[in-house]
């Protein structure tokens, strides 16, 4: 499992960034994925698409990503895209990073 800690605002500039970042842990086999969103004060369409895309990338080797998003409005932007029901979002580290040990654990059974 692997922490990717998001320190920048994610749009059509910096979006760029975090998806070369994903690409490349995907690339050296991390399939499940916490990217924490704590520090990201704004998130355009841009960067949904970014995280969207490395939902689409992990799954595509049976992984799992998933969200810590701590402030409420922002967990609504997730809300109103209909993308709660696509990740599993976290208010805090800890609680993500242990569903992803279990979608680990779980992985490694279906194996």
């Amino acid at each position: 499992m692997t922490l990717v800690k998001v320190m920048l605002d994610l749009d059509v500039y910096t979006s760029v960034g975090l998806r070369k970042v994903l690409v490349d842990l995907i690339k050296q086999g991390r399939y499940f994925l916490v990217i924490d969103l704590t520090e990201v004060e704004y998130l355009d369409s841009t960067g949904l698409g970014v995280i969207v895309g490395a939902l689409k990338y992990v799954r595509a080797f049976e992984g799992a990503l998933a969200l810590v998003v701590p402030y409420e409005p922002a967990v609504k932007q997730f809300r109103i895209t209909g993308l709660t029901k696509v990740f599993p979002i976290f208010r805090s580290v800890d609680p993500a990073v242990e569903f992803l040990g279990r979608e680990v654990l779980g992985a490694h059974a279906r194996r």
